[in-house]
């Protein structure tokens, strides 16, 4: 029954193998998962880790990533990915939902469930996509506060607490790189450097900041798109790539119902698809039927 339900390694071990992946100098990718059968399929792929975005969580309910989903909703797709990987999982909190002690709740929900680590984020609540104009963050201290709270709260200290900052696209790299030494001095063990423009912004970043950090690669937004090898070289620890599965699977799905649409059938599409016998193969369906073979292997005597 190992490994069938939930994942064999524990939510500690995951964390601790977390932890060891930052501090290795081989750069840790962080595809993101928006179901815990994408994050299967990011486990057999061979990346190190998995990343659950705010903003899929968003979008697959159909709504803007605006702070509308609530932390029950996050953590509980963070729970069902989570249990589904042998990977260790980062979840984007937001802003923690609410004030320092919120973000405090924040942390002990998702330890709870599983996660390897969360980050949040210094944006003014209700937050918006970090790659939209229009931002805005909150003080340095409100901040901090926050990171304080969510580093008292964690039970496991080997639960990553990450700090993003939204300050490059309000302020300036400068104040950016100061809000990370802030957030560092808080007790934040990773760096999320949002909305860098380019090789130069994510290198005097690394140069500034004596702490392991994160990059976001994602798609259509402000950062220039960087190799992982090169963020390594650079010095980043961590890169995450928050929307591309989904966008993937959207593209796919939306192009396949025009064609079924317009011809009556899929039978074009069977190519793209992904086989019955591979989604099985994914789902372990052999290993359930022959634990459930196991438990049905009696016969009743007459008369019992």
């Amino acid at each position: 029954m190992s490994g069938l339900l939930s994942s064999v390694a524990t939510p500690e071990e995951k964390r601790v193998a977390f932890r060891k992946g930052l501090a290795s100098g081989v750069i840790q990718q962080l595809p993101g998962a928006f179901s815990p059968l994408v994050a299967k399929s990011v486990e057999r792929a061979g990346f190190e880790g998995v990343y659950i975005s705010g903003a899929v969580i968003s979008a697959d309910l159909g709504l803007p990533d605006i702070g509308l989903t609530t932390l029950s909703e996050v953590t509980e797709r963070g729970r069902q990915i989570a249990r589904a990987t042998e990977l260790p999982a980062l979840i984007d909190a937001d802003t923690g939902f609410g004030e320092p002690m919120s973000a405090a709740r924040t942390v002990s929900f998702l330890e709870d469930a599983g996660l390897a680590g969360l980050h949040l984020e210094d944006q003014v609540n209700p937050k918006r996509c970090g790659h939209l104009d229009g931002k805005a963050v909150v003080p340095t201290d409100v901040m901090v506060q926050r990171i304080r709270a969510a580093v008292d709260a964690r039970r496991d200290n080997n639960f990553v607490i990450c700090a993003r900052t939204d300050a490059r696209g309000v302020e300036s790299l400068g104040a950016a790189i100061q809000r990370a030494k802030a957030y560092r001095d808080a007790g934040a063990d990773l760096i999320f450097t949002e909305a860098l423009a380019d090789e130069s912004e994510f290198a005097a970043f690394r140069a500034a900041v004596d702490v392991p950090l994160l990059a976001n690669m994602t798609e259509f937004g402000k950062s220039k798109l960087i190799p992982a090898k090169r963020l390594q070289d650079i010095g980043f620890n961590a890169v995450i790539y928050p929307v591309t599965t989904l966008r993937l699977a959207m593209f796919a799905a939306e192009q396949g119902l025009v064609e079924i649409r317009e011809s009556g059938t899929q039978e074009a599409l069977l190519d793209q698809m992904q086989h019955r016998s591979e989604l099985y193969e994914r789902l372990n369906y052999q290993r359930y039927n022959d634990f459930d073979q196991s438990l049905f292997n009696f016969q009743l005597e007459a008369g019992a």
